[in-house]
């Protein structure tokens, strides 16, 4: 069950309200007794880097690494 929390509380205490949430309590803000708002822990998101999503989908040129002669007089 969610705690119901008045605007002018939660203004006043928001760091409280912040630490409650971040432990996994979800909280509403009410305004005139009617919920306006959820303050609730953010889900941690996981990115999954796929090893070899690539692989077969993308071709280099066996000179990729070739100096171009026009740059000759600069090295």
């Amino acid at each position: 069950m969610a705690t119901v929390v008045n605007v002018h509380d939660a203004k006043s205490s928001l760091s409280r309200l912040l630490k409650r949430a971040a432990s996994g309590e979800e909280i509403l803000i009410a305004r005139n007794g009617k919920p306006v708002a959820r303050l609730t822990r953010l889900s941690s998101r996981k990115t999954n880097t796929l090893i070899g999503a690539f692989a077969g989908k993308l071709h280099m040129a066996d000179d990729f690494d070739a100096i171009p002669a026009e740059f000759g007089p600069y090295l």
